[in-house]
């Protein structure tokens, strides 16, 4: 009896020692730790944003010949914008085609018909404003300021921005480095917003915008009105971080200046100013176009074919001697010339930032 009785009692001491020391196969392990959830951030979609551009222009400096030459002065504030889902821009570029055509009290053009405008960020220091600047900024440099200072701001906000009468900005935060007018550059942001539409870009994309212009169209007046023509072209592209071209628009403007054989000028100074891609069929080509497209149909199909190209893709298009495209696949909806287009779509997506 007492054997049993110890048998027992040892039994018992040695369940309870490994009951103890954690090895019985039935003790339930302890729950884990849950670890702290760590919160992702979604990367921007591609295609989550708009490409919106404006262009206004003014033909209002211009002048009549008298002692001294006429001249026919077109200013084209230019202004591309990428507006997120929120309505807020998130990236912008603005620039000017700025083109003065002289002509003489007998109506004949004095400025080489050659001639090659560069738009004034194109021209930089060369615009001469840096040496009248108060805060010592060439143009460029204060556009570039201005674009920067409206990022991250709705439209409305930007309309919000204090100025003086004459337009220039007050606030704290940028009269350091913006001393010019800034009216323009507002009713551009506006309009370029209001433009933009879904084309393929990401708010994360670089922006760009490239500019030139040509007078070679300009002629002396005769028997009919001479003719001095600003003819400028414009190309907004958006860039992902591959420099392929996730968005792309293209458009014109031909600033038309009539004046006699007087040097008088006979055109409205004062008439609206649309571009090729605001006029539409009011621009008149699809008439006499083989394929049955306007002009702005056939920028835009443009547009859309460099979509997905770099820089050096778009340089290395096929065209002919003449500037037509070679492209099989935009022969039946591009018979414009192209060289152009190719050559500011390279420069812009080189700009981009």
């Amino acid at each position: 009896m007492k054997k049993k009785m110890l048998a027992g009692l040892l039994s018992f001491a040695m369940i309870f020692s490994l009951t103890a020391c954690g090895g019985s196969t039935t003790t339930e392990e302890p729950a884990p730790t849950e670890e702290p959830a760590v919160e992702e951030t979604a990367e921007p979609a591609a295609g989550d944003a708009k490409t919106g551009f404006a262009v206004i222009s003014s033909v209002a400096k211009s002048k009549d010949a008298a002692e001294e030459d006429g001249l026919a002065q077109t200013d084209s504030l230019a202004v591309a914008v990428i507006v997120d889902k929120d309505g807020k821009i998130v990236n912008a570029v603005i620039d000017s085609a700025q083109t003065k055509i002289n002509f003489s009290k007998e109506g004949k053009i004095t400025t080489d018909l050659a001639t090659i405008f560069k738009s004034k960020v194109d021209m930089g220091e060369e615009y001469g404003m840096k040496k009248a600047s108060a805060i010592g900024k060439e143009w460029n440099e204060q556009a570039a300021a201005f674009a920067d200072y409206v990022k991250g701001k709705t439209v409305e906000e930007i309309k919000g921005i204090a100025v003086t009468e004459e337009g220039v900005p007050t606030g704290d935060d940028i009269k350091g480095s913006v001393t010019v007018k800034v009216k323009d550059f507002i009713a551009g942001i506006e309009k370029a917003a209001a433009n933009a539409k879904e084309i393929g870009a990401s708010s994360t994309d670089k922006l760009g915008l490239a500019i030139e212009t040509n007078i070679a169209k300009s002629k002396d007046a005769g028997d009919e009105v001479g003719l001095a023509q600003a003819y400028s072209t414009y190309v907004v592209t958006t860039t992902d971080a591959d420099g392929k071209i996730t968005s792309a628009i293209i458009d014109g403007s031909q600033a038309n200046i009539n004046f006699d054989s007087t040097g008088k000028i006979t055109s409205d100074l004062t008439a609206e100013l649309k571009t090729k891609q605001e006029l539409g069929e009011g621009y008149g080509m699809k008439k006499a176009s083989a394929i049955g497209k306007e002009w702005n149909e056939q920028a835009d199909a443009f547009a859309e074919f460099i979509k997905g190209k770099t820089a050096d893709e778009v340089k290395g298009m096929k065209v002919s001697a003449d500037g037509l495209t070679e492209e099989e696949e935009l022969k039946s909806s591009v018979t414009v010339h192209v060289t152009d287009f190719i050559k500011l779509a390279e420069a812009s997506v080189k700009k981009a930032n």
